[in-house]
């Protein structure tokens, strides 16, 4: 009865009401149909290992190094919270400083991405190629790992955007709204790592 009067009584104020931003639904609309094409690469991926002779990726990829880039993003992760905190208490310096460090991590990944590529492709693991087995092994890996770098390069380019506003005291009025926007990104980007890493080098 009491959520009936509150829908009919036009003086009644939802305290949530206009709290999504219009920034923020977009940017969720965007990370449902992005969740789609990467769950449509790993299906892809299941399938295909289903159904193929299949190497044991721990044989032939480096997990030490992958599980320490892995680690790195979710540090990034925690960093991007942070420098939300430090924006909504209007600490400009820690913001920018937590912001920096996100920025350092998520570079840091696509570095270790690089080397791993170029390690891999020395080794004989290329995209139309591998010469320990299956070829549809690496064409499979470069596709869902290159997939995500990209992902990852465009969230480093969207991070040092937002550093260059917060740097010129944009963000200076506590007013995070953006940042949690860029946040949403991020977070989805460590997430979907996670999953590749799992599906790709570990089982």
């Amino acid at each position: 009865m009491a959520s009936g009067y509150k829908l009919l009584n036009p003086n009644h104020v939802d305290p949530q009401f206009g709290k999504a931003s219009p920034g923020k639904i977009a940017m969720w609309i965007f990370l449902v149909t992005d969740a789609m094409s990467f769950s449509g690469f790993l299906i892809a991926y299941a399938v295909l290992r289903s159904s193929k002779t299949w190497p044991t990726p721990a044989d032939h990829l480096g997990i030490a190094l992958s599980g320490f880039a892995t680690f790195l993003l979710i540090c990034s992760s925690v960093s991007m919270v942070l420098a939300i905190d430090a924006c909504r208490l209007k600490r400009r310096e820690k913001m920018l400083q937590w912001l920096l460090v996100t920025i350092i991590g998520g570079a840091i990944f696509l570095c270790i991405q690089v080397y791993e590529y170029q390690h891999l492709v020395h080794l004989g693991l290329s995209l139309q190629e591998f010469i320990n087995g299956q070829n549809l092994f690496g064409s499979t890996f470069y596709m869902v790992t290159g997939f995500h770098g990209l992902h990852v390069l465009t969230g480093v380019i969207y991070l040092i955007c937002e550093y260059k506003n917060a740097y010129e005291g944009k963000y200076d009025n506590g007013n995070y709204g953006n940042l949690e926007v860029l946040g949403l990104f991020w977070h989805f980007v460590d997430l979907v790592w996670i999953l590749v890493f799992t599906f790709i080098y570990l089982l």
